[in-house]
């Protein structure tokens, strides 16, 4: 399939987009697993696993309809009975790719409560070059789940995971000397501690326009997801030194009981991890979206600000359903609320989907936090790119994702993976004859020649 057969138009916020669509190569279907796309300049690089479930690593020139293929080896691991670089069936196991400012390539993932997997490659830009490198530190590598790359101010690269395991674990964070190609620890202790009792599951830390860090995160319990609680806060100017959104300094590892919570949630009170997104207001101030259970045990979407060290707290929906999620494994996310945009004029635009209802829009005044109008669902590419049309299983869902910028490690809200997948499905397999996907890349209203 040539990447000139199919083109769309769509028409987003008033403008006409191109959507080009570029097949990369068969990939994993038999569960739901993140990939990344990474766009570095003129050049293209995604991570997936192909149909055998292996590690694969592409590249290619943006003018080039050809992409070459890469598949590095790692190292058998003895408990799971498989090589580091052949995935199982659990959608913990995503793919997480960055480069650093002398253009060498870092890869990490396939782990949940594993060994650190991890790969860097040996010249700039050049994924045949790929070789597994078994520690960054050399310790507390041995059950690391939730890898993330991300930069600082100074385009440092970083890698954040968590060492231990649901409900007992804490968050790590390493920095990357280029000079001398090794790992550091970033701090002496981990930012967020569970006290053995429970874990953090934090979102990224993200820079805001006022120079700070901000990060908010819940607490968790257990392996059990209803257990999640406390949504939570920090802000940091260096990422080393935290504090609360008054100023005062927190002491790490930052633990439930010293942190600062933003809405104190109960066990089994509707708070699920991942699901909290940050945004900032266009004077600045951090805005949090979520949803939890209100008084009557629905749940309902949520928007919190910050302002002089006091947390607002507003309710957006009005909803009749509950999510009654329970139990361990990955689930599917019924219900997502997005990040908030400022959009002008003091308003915020918030974007809803549940598994209850139409999607829709809020338009949020961002002092008042209340809801000043509710408008349709519009998405950001074409209807068909979201209907499966790859015919793999008659239960197939159709994934996508926003490619990153290697440059600065953020989103690129042109470029996208599109492939399709068995669904979610608590980690394990679901024994259906499923047939490869085809890994594809979105360009949306490209460059001349891409």
């Amino acid at each position: 399939m040539n990447e000139a057969i199919v083109k769309m138009k769509t028409k987003i916020s008033d403008q006409d987009y191109q959507v080009k669509v570029a097949p990369i190569g068969s990939a994993c279907s038999v569960f739901s697993v993140n990939y990344c796309l990474l766009s570095v300049g003129n050049q293209q690089f995604a991570a997936y696993y192909d149909e055998n479930r292996r590690i694969t690593v592409a590249a290619r020139r943006c003018n080039s309809p050809a992409w070459d293929l890469f598949q590095p080896e790692g190292f058998w691991q003895e408990d799971r009975k498989r090589f580091s670089h052949q995935t199982d069936f659990d959608s913990h196991n995503y793919l997480t790719m960055a480069v650093d400012r002398d253009g060498y390539l870092h890869v990490s993932g396939n782990m949940h409560v594993d060994p650190l997997i991890y790969f860097r490659s040996e010249k700039p830009l050049d994924i045949s070059s790929l070789r597994c490198v078994r520690q960054m530190v050399g310790e507390r590598e041995e059950r690391v789940t939730y890898p993330l790359f991300f930069k600082d101010h100074q385009g440092n690269l970083l890698f954040r995971f968590r060492d231990g395991r649901s409900g007992n674990g804490d968050d790590i964070y390493n920095i990357y000397d280029t000079a001398a190609r090794s790992w550091r620890r970033l701090m002496d202790a981990p930012l967020l501690n569970g006290q053995g009792e429970r874990n953090g599951y934090a979102r990224l830390p993200i820079a805001g326009p006022d120079g700070y860090w901000h990060m908010v995160w819940v607490w968790r319990e257990s392996p059990h997801c209803e257990t999640c609680n406390n949504l939570s806060y920090a802000r940091s100017r260096d990422l080393i030194h935290w504090q609360r959104s008054d100023g005062t300094p927190l002491a790490l590892p930052i633990t439930r009981s010293t942190g600062e919570i933003i809405d104190p949630v109960a066990v089994k009170g509707g708070l699920i991890n991942m699901s909290q997104e940050l945004a900032f207001t266009s004077s600045g101030r951090p805005v949090i979206t979520y949803h939890r259970y209100d008084d009557q045990g629905r749940s309902q979407a949520y928007v919190a600000s910050a302002d002089k060290g006091e947390w607002r707290i507003s309710q957006l929906s009005q909803w009749r359903f509950r999510w009654d999620f329970k139990g361990e494994g990955s689930i599917p996310p019924d219900v997502i609320i997005s990040a908030a945009q400022a959009i002008g004029g003091g308003m915020l635009k918030i974007d809803y989907q549940s598994i209850w209802g139409e999607p829709g829009t809020w338009i949020v005044d961002e002092n008042t936090l209340d809801v000043r109008e509710q408008l349709p669902f519009t998405r950001s590419l074409p209807d068909a790119v979201y209907q499966p049309n790859q015919a793999i299983h008659a239960d197939a869902v159709v994934q996508i994702l926003p490619g990153i910028r290697g440059e600065d490690g953020k989103v690129d809200e042109n470029l996208f993976l599109r492939w399709e997948s068995l669904p979610i499905a608590r980690d394990v397999s679901l024994g259906a004859e499923v047939k490869p996907t085809t890994l594809e890349v979105i360009c949306r209203n490209p460059p001349s020649g891409s």
